[in-house]
């Protein structure tokens, strides 16, 4: 019995020594030069690992010491450093441009990855795509947004705390004034349901995500959005021939007068007592003049130049994405100032003055509510100095028409 435990014992000890010899003999020997592949060996990929106790390493712990460190090429990177491809995504990040067999006259930015660095208004300096992100989605949509909501409401406040300005409806009186001939309608509506349309669909584009997505889903918010895209980009071209049309139409009288500073020390009468009329004013008072030429003229050119280089349709033009860019911002801030603006033009059309909405729809005005709201155009009218009838005299359907509103 003791014989089987003496042999297990030797064997033991004799397993032990010769581990520790092992061990031993491993310390004396020279540093593993292992984990650099031979030299014609093919390279296995990732980040290759460094022996700092190799006598010659292909891979130096010191080379950024070089003083040609930062100016090296990608392929004298890789030789002092396997792996590090700094040098060619420093020049991705710097705009630089590759091979694209793509031809250069439809995509002249094809080889070029990522923007080079620039900064826009309220952006960091960084790379193009990311500083157009950064105006777009700390300035742009929430400022423009908030802007927007607040002219709402401003004029929310305003039409249940003063009402409707004015006493008399549009065609009340007994003389019958044509104030819009039929071609002026037809501009004017041709250019309003283009203007609505686009706002419409800007609005969801900009904004739905934030108040549309998550009360429809993704699946009918990607198929709306995608409609009303179509409608404006259809739309934007008609909007700016009809804003052409309607600016040599109606500018002959919203040229700036003597008597308009009266009107607008006033505020044209929205801000004084109940019953109080608003100052004389010609054809078309201070406030519809400043809509035509800021709203109509000046960010009328800015939203449809932009709107038509985004669309493309602008010849001579180099469609790059800073183009792009640039012209999406100027895009969203002048249309944001534009909606503002026509907001109030809106309310004071339809809701806002007492029977404006009826004059621009049939054309015609009574002499009572031209007295009350265009006084100085009125006199003119009653000296004979503007005709009171401009086109073709009315025919049976739009006398029936006008003898059902007056009733």
């Amino acid at each position: 019995m003791l014989r089987p435990l003496l042999v297990a014992s030797v064997l033991a000890l004799a397993l032990a020594a010769s581990a520790i010899a092992q061990d031993k003999s491993k310390d004396d020997l020279p540093p593993p030069a292992a984990t650099s592949p031979a030299p014609g060996a093919p390279q296995q990929g990732g980040i290759q690992g460094q022996n700092i106790f190799d006598v010659k390493p292909e891979v130096k712990p010191d080379a950024s010491s070089d003083p040609k460190y930062m100016s090296q090429s990608n392929g004298e990177r890789n030789r002092v450093q396997p792996g590090n491809n700094a040098p060619m995504w420093r020049g991705v990040a710097g705009g630089m441009e590759g091979f694209s067999s793509l031809p250069k006259s439809e995509h002249p930015e094809a080889g070029v990855l990522i923007q080079a660095p620039v900064q826009y208004p309220g952006s960091r300096l960084t790379t193009a795509g990311e500083a157009w992100r950064q105006v777009r989605n700390v300035w742009l949509i929430p400022y423009g947004g908030a802007l927007f909501l607040i002219v709402l409401g401003a004029l929310a406040i305003f039409y249940f705390t003063k009402g409707p300005i004015g006493e008399h409806d549009a065609h009340e009186g007994s003389r019958r004034i044509e104030r819009f001939t039929p071609f002026e309608r037809s501009t004017h509506w041709a250019n309003a349901i283009a203007f609505c349309v686009l706002a419409i669909s800007g609005i969801v584009m900009a904004f739905g995500k934030f108040f549309m997505l998550p009360v429809i889903g993704g699946a009918l918010f990607g198929w709306l959005t995608w409609l009303l895209k179509t409608m404006h980009n259809f739309a934007g071209p008609l909007f700016a021939v009809s804003l052409v049309i309607m600016f040599f139409t109606f500018l002959r009288d919203n040229w700036p007068e003597r008597g308009d500073m009266a009107w607008i020390l006033k505020g044209g009468g929205m801000f004084g007592k109940a019953g109080e009329h608003p100052p004389p004013a010609n054809r078309y008072n201070p406030g519809e003049k400043f809509v035509f030429w800021i709203g109509v003229l000046l960010l009328g050119s800015f939203v449809v130049a932009s709107g038509l280089v985004m669309d493309k349709l602008i010849p001579g033009i180099v469609y790059d994405r800073a183009t792009m860019q640039v012209a999406h911002m100027s895009h969203y801030v002048s249309t944001i100032l534009m909606m503002c603006l026509f907001a109030g033009h809106i309310y004071l059309g339809t809701v806002g003055t007492r029977g404006a909405y009826k004059a621009m729809r049939t054309g015609y005005v009574g002499d009572e509510w031209a007295r009350e709201h265009h006084g100085r155009w009125y006199e003119d009218i009653k000296s004979g100095k503007v005709p009171a009838q401009r086109s073709q005299p009315l025919v049976a359907a739009d006398a029936t028409i006008l003898g059902e509103q007056r009733a």
